[in-house]
């Protein structure tokens, strides 16, 4: 909103473009780690396998919709199978 009236020069328009995929990364991450106190993180192997389609889907059709739909998809069928 406040950034309407003003224009963005390339360079700050450059940096706030890497901040979707960070946030993603950041959430990705985090969901495949399990923490343990006083151990090192696991891995959490449900979300480990149902990244393998989703990320797939994302470099194949870069539609964020498609990766969130088979990222769902593939999780419910993983704990449906009982992986």
């Amino acid at each position: 909103m406040i950034l309407k009236k003003y224009k963005l020069n390339e360079k700050a328009v450059s940096f706030l473009s890497f901040v979707p995929i960070t946030i993603m990364s950041a959430l990705w991450f985090e969901s495949l780690f399990v923490q343990h106190l006083g151990q090192l993180p696991g891995l959490d192997i449900e979300n480990l396998v149902a990244s393998v389609p989703t990320i797939l889907s994302a470099i194949l059709t870069r539609s964020l919709l498609v990766i969130v739909v088979v990222g769902i998809i593939s999780l419910a069928l993983i704990r449906v199978i009982g992986i």
